[in-house]
């Protein structure tokens, strides 16, 4: 009966491994499949684009910052709607916020904020090194939807747009934004695992 037992803790084992090691193969091929369109976008871009891992190079790299953030919609609409003072809410300047860390200097972020109406410096200095201590990763576009639906301005200036909003799909983020959300899924499916 003993012998049954371990068969069976064996078995259970053996699936939980196997559903894991799916789950890190999709992982990978989903991350892939973002990453190779980004980086033939970025080298255009960029002009053969940065070698080092270190987001500060990357981002002195990069001077064309604002030119990369204008080709995703949203951003544009974001970037139109600071430049013209207007208040983008809590959760767009937040968005703001973590996508254009990744492109722009600290210096430039503020500045970029500090046009909101609702923003001084400490407060565009706050926002920034919370979201910088937090480690954010970029927004998915299903929260942004559902950050949007909390305040009055909108983030995504065509919600409709399944593209709209999935900066993932249309910005080249430094490789450690892929490398921190494959970490999260990975263990995401291990945290269902020890609960199933």
């Amino acid at each position: 009966m003993a012998g049954s037992a371990d068969n069976g803790h064996h078995s259970t084992t053996v699936i939980k491994q196997k559903s894991l090691e799916e789950a890190q193969q999709r992982v990978a091929n989903l991350e892939r499949e973002l990453r190779e369109p980004k980086q033939q976008q970025y080298r255009r871009q960029a002009g053969g684009g940065a070698s080092g891992h270190d987001r500060n190079e990357k981002r002195a790299d990069r001077s064309d910052g604002i030119e990369a953030l204008r080709g995703d919609s949203m951003m544009a609409h974001l970037l139109d709607a600071l430049e013209g003072g207007k208040d983008i809410g809590h959760y767009g300047r937040l968005v703001f916020t973590m996508v254009a860390s990744h492109f722009l200097s600290s210096d430039e972020v503020v500045q970029w904020l500090e046009k909101d109406t609702d923003v001084d410096e400490e407060k565009a200095t706050v926002l920034l090194r919370q979201v910088e201590a937090h480690g954010y990763n970029p927004p998915r576009r299903e929260r942004i939807l559902q950050w949007q639906s909390e305040q009055e301005f909108p983030i995504l200036p065509d919600p409709d747009d399944p593209d709209c909003g999935n900066v993932h799909k249309s910005l080249k983020f430094p490789d450690e934004v892929y490398d921190h959300i494959q970490q999260y899924q990975l263990e995401k499916v291990e945290a269902e695992d020890q609960a199933a």
